[in-house]
């Protein structure tokens, strides 16, 4: 049996080892990566400048429906990915700081011009049939997914105690690819309208919503959290976690799934039934990998949720059933519905549960006003008033 001081030994280190409760400060002047971040991002605010500045005014409609509408295509995904983020959360500014890598250094500072000069390449080496099938399946993979990743690496060196597991890698990844998916989307918006000689703009802008909106549910979002999850097993930040085959072949299943989606035409060969049932199979094969990887990724979270509530279980301020739901995973907190009999309930519960280990883990272990409140919340609503 543990012990009480066992416990609070425990979650100590479970606070120290997550990170969670540390502050994240952007502005670190004398940080390389504070400087390659920078520079990323302007070198991508430019580009952006460039690219859209010479039409902008012709193609306004254009770009601005695409804005309002990728716009408000943002509100469902933060939803869910702050609900995603719901172990040893990650700080909104740091997630905020991996969106804008995501949509602007990565796709235009990196991705254009790298995609332009290896496509061209693949043309000189395969011909026009070859590139036209198959080139930017070979292409995008290889420069989005590294370049996508380098937003992860360069918040490592900004935020070295906050990132540190597979989950974090995945959540963070989400948000970087996140941000690439919607700020390509605009561009794609752009160029649509840019190729119709900017007829009917509103009309072709909300079509390329309804188009891209609907990929976008396993698209670039979808393979940074895979990918970026294998990259944090490969770098194994957290003892024990390490794990190279398994980031490697993460990796490398994001790459392939990025490949599958760009090469959709290569791939059914001219089949019109194979071109109309693969997108479905691949997105069934791509969610089904992404619910296998963020449940292995959590793992090590949700031990460090458990050891860092352990000792309020211990004095009895939540119950064990609580306590796994909590800590656990999907499975575990649809039981624990079904023990309160309420879904409501259930969710106050959950929800104070983890407001609880968040003030903990602010207060390093300590008793502070927040974590006394939150106690005191928990179990108000344990006694059901």
């Amino acid at each position: 049996m543990t012990t009480t001081s066992e416990a609070k030994t425990a979650q100590l280190a479970a606070i120290e080892q997550s990170g969670w409760g540390e502050p994240f400060r952007f502005v670190q002047p004398r940080n390389l990566a504070f400087w390659v971040y920078l520079v990323g991002v302007g070198g991508g605010a430019l580009a952006v400048l460039r690219y859209f500045g010479p039409g902008a005014h012709f193609y306004s409609p254009a770009l601005t429906g695409g804005v309002v509408l990728f716009g408000l295509y943002l509100v469902p995904w933060l939803l869910l990915l702050r609900h995603q983020n719901r172990y040893t959360a990650q700080p909104a500014a740091l997630l905020a700081t991996a969106f804008v890598w995501g949509g602007l250094a990565a796709p235009f500072w990196i991705a254009l011009p790298a995609n332009n000069a290896l496509l061209e390449i693949w043309t000189k080496v395969g011909g026009t049939a070859f590139a036209a099938d198959w080139s930017a399946g070979l292409t995008a993979p290889i420069n989005e997914e590294f370049g996508k990743a380098l937003g992860l690496v360069l918040l490592i060196g900004l935020a070295p105690r906050l990132v540190r597991g597979a989950y974090d890698g995945f959540i963070i990844g989400a948000f970087i690819g996140l941000g690439f998916q919607v700020f390509e989307d605009v561009l794609y918006v752009y160029n649509g309208a840019a190729q119709t000689f900017g007829a009917d703009q509103i009309a072709s802008s909300f079509q390329m919503f309804l188009i891209r909106g609907a990929a976008g549910i396993v698209s670039h979002a979808l393979f940074s959290a895979i990918f970026c999850a294998g990259l944090m097993w490969v770098l194994g930040r957290t003892p024990g976690e390490r794990n190279v085959p398994r980031g490697v072949l993460t990796m490398l299943t994001a790459m392939v799934f990025h490949f599958a989606w760009d090469d959709m035409g290569g791939l059914s060969g001219g089949n019109a039934l194979l071109a109309v049932l693969l997108p479905f199979v691949i997105a069934i094969v791509e969610l089904l990998t992404l619910f296998y990887v963020a449940r292995h990724a959590a793992r090590q979270e949700r031990i460090w949720v458990r050891q860092l509530l352990q000792p309020e279980s211990d004095a009895g301020v939540i119950d064990p059933a609580l306590l796994a739901a909590v800590s656990g995973a999907g499975k575990d907190r649809k039981a624990f519905r079904k023990l309160v009999h309420s879904r409501s309930r259930a969710r106050h519960l959950l929800d104070a549960a983890a407001d609880l280990a968040r003030d903990l883990a602010h207060a390093r272990g300590s008793e502070t006003n927040e974590v006394v409140h939150a106690r005191a919340e928990l179990l108000r609503l344990r006694a059901g008033h």
